[in-house]
């Protein structure tokens, strides 16, 4: 009886666990409180004048943004950025993109900053679909001359993105193939992939996407495995190309500050 109670016991925390994580997701997969919602800088901080963007979704939310102009500008990045903090978070990458010649619009997805809502799979496409719309229509660029960027989970936004418009080319940095891999990367002893109730699927986004790509990862990534990136590349179509970065998932583009913006720009020589 002892036994019995005892794997009772075991069996009831293992399915309250499973519940917890089936049931507080999006706790796994949004940060905007990390480490502020609050936005703290702007551009002006780094010596960029700026143009404060408020746009509005298909479905009524409220986004805020930034539209930071290049002087003779080769083309316009649209930074969507990862799962956690805000805009002002990403002022570093926005300078490199600056002296990359490129016009920068970055906004914060809904329940981001200063954007209204909460945040969701289907409102973080449509937010990103709301920012390529404002670009193409209220700022008439071209879609060939706008390349996309997307940080983390912002690649799997990016790439969902590429797959329905068509842009001059997409750079994913540090992604993953789908939120049921990661799960089950994470939670082995679960069968998170199942419980995932996020797809973010950048691998079969990725299958429909006719733009030049180029992923940068870590192979010391310590949240995302290097192997996802691997993963993407072959997935996706030609042309096509990956390149190793050092350091974290989180500092990486700082550590490999002497690779990478050398590489986008070789990227973007292409067809820019």
């Amino acid at each position: 009886m002892r036994w019995a109670a005892v794997l009772g016991l075991g069996a009831a925390v293992y399915l309250g666990l499973g519940l917890y994580l089936y049931v507080f997701q999006a706790r796994y997969v949004y940060f905007p409180d990390l480490p502020s919602r609050q936005v703290d800088a702007t551009p002006a901080n780094i010596g960029l004048a700026f143009e404060a963007v408020t746009l509005r979704t298909a479905d009524g939310e409220t986004l805020a943004g930034w539209f930071v102009a290049a002087p003779a500008a080769r083309g316009t990045l649209l930074y969507l950025h990862g799962n956690a903090g805000n805009i002002g978070h990403r002022l570093d990458q926005i300078g490199v993109f600056h002296r990359l010649g490129l016009n920068v619009f970055i906004i914060d997805y809904r329940g981001y900053g200063a954007s209204s809502g909460k945040p969701s799979e289907q409102g973080t496409y449509q937010d990103a679909l709301a920012a390529w719309n404002w670009l193409t229509q209220e700022k008439h660029l071209a879609p060939e001359q706008i390349v996309l960027f997307g940080e983390s989970l912002g690649g799997s936004i990016a790439a969902w993105l590429a797959a329905r418009q068509a842009p001059a080319g997409l750079v994913i940095y540090a992604s993953f193939t789908s939120v049921p891999e990661m799960a089950q990367a994470l939670y082995p002893m679960f069968p998170a992939s199942r419980l995932a109730r996020y797809r973010y699927d950048t691998r079969a986004a990725l299958g429909n996407v006719n733009c030049p790509l180029l992923i940068l990862h870590s192979p010391e990534d310590e949240i995302i495995p290097f192997s996802h990136g691997q993963a993407l590349l072959e997935a996706a179509r030609e042309p096509k190309r990956l390149v190793e970065l050092r350091g974290g998932h989180n500092d990486a583009l700082w550590v490999s500050r002497d690779i990478y913006p050398r590489e986008i720009g070789a990227f973007l020589q292409q067809f820019l």
